[in-house]
């Protein structure tokens, strides 16, 4: 197999001025809306890009908890590598990729902690062994095997019982957008790529770009 021959073409749909919204935020519900409704795989996966002191970047995968118009909403441990590099520099990116729908999603902005009492009412809404799991797992640490991991959930488990409290190093996150970009596939490569910019006013500009 030659990897460099792997090809699709894109011809589900298109993006125009015309049927996409003016507000990126009643854009992004319509698309997530039309994912949920097509039950494509994880609609509500998420990658999730930050840069850490030593300017490198890196991504991982969580899942969307929320959105609104204060942003985008996610829940992990602080202490792990992504927070880390958040408390250092606060602006991350977002990316969704709905491949039966051949649409992306990219976000971009600052980020901050939503308030304790948002991740207390999140992480009370988990079900229990997702609830201790934040307790037994140091999130990005080295781990000498998957025995620490175990050993930990049976003590926290033990600990707890059936109410384990919300770690102190483990809450939400929510993401300011400043940039939105929607992009369809389409066919022959010419694709569609509408960007929101956020203004100094509060409006969005809507600008096409190549692709």
């Amino acid at each position: 197999m030659n990897i460099a021959d792997l090809r699709k073409s894109y011809e589900k749909a298109e993006l125009s001025e015309s049927a996409s919204h003016a507000d990126p935020l009643q854009q992004f519900t319509r698309w997530l809306e039309e994912a949920i409704s097509s039950e494509v795989p994880e609609p509500n996966a998420m990658t999730v890009a930050t840069v850490g002191s030593d300017l490198r970047p890196s991504t991982r995968v969580v899942l969307i908890k929320g959105f609104d118009e204060r942003g985008i909403v996610w829940y992990t441990n602080y202490a792990s590598r992504k927070g880390q590099e958040l408390a250092g520099n606060p602006f991350a990116a977002l990316q969704f990729h709905w491949v039966e729908l051949e649409r992306v999603v990219r976000i971009e902005g600052v980020v901050e902690k939503v308030s304790e009492a948002e991740s207390d009412e999140y992480f009370l809404s988990r079900p229990l062994d997702s609830r201790i799991g934040a307790w037994a797992s140091p999130q990005s640490q080295v781990i000498d095997s998957r025995t620490v991991l175990v050993t930990n959930a049976a003590r926290y488990g033990a600990q707890f019982l059936l109410q384990p409290p919300r770690p102190p190093h483990w809450g939400g996150y929510r993401l300011k957008p400043d940039r939105w970009e929607f992009w369809q596939g389409r066919k022959s490569r010419l694709h569609d790529r509408l960007r929101y910019a956020l203004e100094s006013g509060g409006g969005w500009r809507r600008e096409r770009l190549a692709p």
